[in-house]
């Protein structure tokens, strides 16, 4: 993870060659960007990755051969945590909750503006989640329809969870960040991010956005897990 003001270093992942020369025009316009490979498979993809050990990979979800929900997959054995970003033109739920179960950072649309991809990378790089603000609902109501035929969490899994972690993975639920928890629970948000990192680490999650996947599959988003 870079720290503040060093350069991020960038993977592309995607089949079309004019998409990834745009994408990659754009980041090396602001200096804290470093486009370091590009690939325009999966396989070549996770070579890459692995040789380059970029901060964060931009990666496509479809692609001939190997998918981009196995690409992510193979990446992330070599590297658990490395910081993938799907950048897809797919807004169906199931395609997000696929990726997002296999471990992508994020998962945002190819239409997005430029801006908003600048912030999201560099959110990444942070240790960060992020989801295009369109796809949220679609994302939980995707869960919540499952959620009805869903066992409830093992209470040994809850029991690993303070009240205040509870409280905090509610919140998570409601896809508010982390200045705003602190702000509703008068913490500190330096206090609320070391409380979702021991959230992440009880439960295995790696990240933020599991964990409020985790949350409303289990019926905490008004705080209080289901019980059936």
């Amino acid at each position: 993870m870079p720290n503040e003001g060093e350069t991020i270093s960038v993977l592309l992942v995607d089949d079309h060659t004019l998409f990834r020369s745009g994408v990659r025009s754009l980041l090396q316009r602001n200096p804290r960007f470093n486009v370091v490979g590009e690939a325009a498979d999966g396989v070549d993809g996770v070579k890459r990755a692995l040789q380059l050990k970029p901060d964060v990979v931009l990666l496509d979800l479809n692609m001939p051969g190997m998918t981009g929900i196995e690409t992510l997959q193979l990446m992330l054995q070599d590297r658990p945590g490395a910081a993938v970003l799907m950048l897809t033109v797919s807004e169906e739920a199931e395609d997000l909750a696929a990726a997002l179960q296999a471990g992508a950072r994020g998962y945002l649309l190819k239409n997005i503006d430029a801006d908003y991809l600048t912030r999201a990378v560099e959110r990444a790089a942070a240790g960060e989640s992020v989801l295009a603000e369109s796809l949220a609902g679609k994302l939980f109501a995707h869960v919540q329809r499952g959620g009805a035929a869903r066992a409830p969490a093992p209470a040994s899994e809850l029991d690993k969870l303070t009240p205040r972690e509870r409280e905090i993975l509610a919140c998570l639920a409601r896809g508010e960040s982390n200045k705003v928890i602190a702000r509703a629970l008068d913490l500190a948000e330096s206090t609320v991010k070391i409380h979702v990192q021991n959230i992440l680490k009880k439960l295995g999650l790696s990240s933020r956005v599991q964990a409020a996947v985790f949350a409303v599959e289990h019926g905490l988003q008004s705080g209080q897990e289901r019980r059936e």
